[in-house]
């Protein structure tokens, strides 16, 4: 049985959530949590968020053991841009975008 979860408007680029997420998919729930403790990036905190919940969502919804999951699934899809402007010399405006990520985490159970 496969179950997900996703937290949305991630505040954080898409790409460096990607390279966190390419890292747990295939692994066991314990294993990826472990990598993601110890990842230096800051996206690997969101990441290790959303697998938590779907580790829960698995336990008390569906009644599957944490021990028999392992990660199918990680995506990390754009979502809205938020666009700033920063004021600059002699009256100009730079832009300032502030990307956010939706981030998407399934996990299977190993008699599926």
């Amino acid at each position: 049985m496969r179950v997900s979860a996703t937290a949305k408007y991630i505040r954080g680029s898409t790409r460096k959530a990607h390279l966190v997420t390419r890292v747990i998919v295939g692994k066991p729930v314990e294993e990826a949590v472990a990598l993601l403790r110890f990842m230096p990036q800051h996206a690997a905190r969101d990441v290790a968020a959303v697998l938590k919940s779907a580790t829960a969502n698995a336990e008390n919804n569906h009644n599957l053991s944490a021990e028999d999951l392992f990660v199918a699934e990680a995506h990390a899809n754009e979502g809205p841009t938020m666009k700033r402007y920063q004021p600059r010399a002699q009256g100009r405006a730079f832009p300032i975008h502030k990307p956010m990520t939706h981030i998407t985490v399934v996990v299977e159970d190993r008699e599926a």
